[in-house]
């Protein structure tokens, strides 16, 4: 296999994409200049063969379920009528427990993620009813098991069930911050910053609705720290959200971001030994430290009873104690079900238990004083619940 055999033209993407579904109508918001863009972005920076093939791949996938999509949303009326009452969003810099916190909010059956299978497959199978399993359930089951010994397992286990972060809806808007390594990445990281997120979330929102009518849930539970980013567009949409904001010591945060999108960086792109590891380093480092500046400014101007704070520690120690603080602030009912179910997930999924992953800040080109400095407005401000 040669880079020469490995196209990264657009046209054709799209037209792989028709011909896979029949279908030629991606609808809205508009997709063509973000495709564009990662194509540029991807055939600048992934020069190895079978990972510039894996990112191709991906592409025409998120175009063919975009087409799918669109399809499922004209021929379902129903999709339409589902409502998305005051979802929680949960966000706060990567691997401050987030996924961690999320997963437990949604062992109770009460509550309602966005689930890996269905982001995956958010498209209903052709003819299927509500509450139907959906065929391809099974397999994506099956390939999940063969990653469970992975290095990224031992930083972020899922499974079909596990509750996925919103960026895997935002994907198909050719939009977001796709795997989390193209934002680390030009041009695509310049072109996303100038984007105006509020029809992404629009997408987000279309996509939930159909989810809903597939497997209806009473209160939807969501996360990503890529929503630090999104907090006005998220209130444009859905003007009844609530947050909780998980903190963590960022001189902990960055090495592990940094580590964990090295191992995505190797799963779709392969060999990126060409590209600066230091460079790549402080842009991780910069991207979160600005995501949260931005997201922190963007709160100030709302009303501080939609939001809840929790420390990485916090939930460490008492996770349980957390959950209880959430649900009393935001007038959340929890059945006796759910707390018995919370605390099997509590007890079942002790800290560690997937494995420990090993990284350093040298690797990075970063030291703790550079993190440090960087995140000064953040750790100095005494306002906020941070915890190493």
């Amino acid at each position: 296999m040669t880079d020469q055999i490995i196209s990264f033209v657009a046209d054709e993407l799209i037209a792989e994409a028709k011909s896979q579904t029949g279908f030629d109508d991606f609808g809205e918001p508009p997709y063509r200049e973000g495709l564009d863009v990662l194509l540029q972005t991807y055939d600048l920076n992934v020069k190895d063969p079978e990972g510039r093939q894996r990112c191709r791949d991906r592409l025409v996938m998120l175009l063919a379920t975009r087409l799918k999509s669109e399809h499922a949303f004209k021929t379902i009326p129903e999709i339409a009528e589902q409502t998305i009452k005051a979802p929680i969003f949960v966000t706060g810099l990567p691997r401050s427990g987030t996924s961690a916190l999320l997963n437990l909010l949604v062992a109770a059956p009460d509550n309602r993620g966005l689930l890996q299978w269905e982001a995956q497959f958010p498209e209903p199978w052709p003819d299927s009813e509500p509450g139907q399993e959906d065929p391809r359930y099974p397999y994506l089951v099956k390939a999940l098991e063969q990653t469970r010994n992975s290095d990224f397992a031992k930083m972020h286990y899922i499974d079909a069930d596990t509750p996925e972060e919103c960026v895997l809806l935002h994907a198909y808007t050719l939009g977001g911050v796709q795997l989390g390594f193209e934002i680390m990445l030009e041009p695509y990281r310049s072109w996303l910053l100038k984007q105006d997120l509020e029809p992404l979330y629009a997408y987000q929102k279309r996509q939930m609705q159909m989810l809903n009518w597939r497997n209806p849930g009473a209160q939807w539970m969501l996360k990503a720290p890529a929503h630090m980013l999104g907090i006005d567009a998220i209130m444009k949409v859905f003007p009844d959200a609530r947050f909780i904001w998980c903190h963590r010591d960022p001189v902990a945060v960055v090495p592990s971001i940094n580590s964990m999108n090295k191992l995505i960086m190797a799963m779709y792109a392969g060999d990126f030994s060409h590209l600066d590891s230091g460079e790549i380093g402080v842009a991780v480092m910069e991207w979160y430290a600005s995501s949260l500046e931005k997201g922190l400014a963007q709160r100030e101007r709302l009303p501080e009873e939609i939001f809840v704070d929790c420390s990485q520690g916090d939930f460490v120690d008492q996770p349980m104690a957390v959950v209880e603080r959430v649900y009393e602030a935001f007038g959340l009912s929890m059945s006796d079900e759910s707390r018995a179910a919370m605390q099997a997930h509590v007890d079942a999924n002790p800290k560690g238990k997937h494995g420990k992953h090993e990284y350093n800040l040298a690797e990075y080109g970063l030291t703790r004083e550079m993190i440090g400095k960087r995140f000064a407005f953040y750790t100095s401000a005494g306002r906020w619940p941070i915890s190493d």
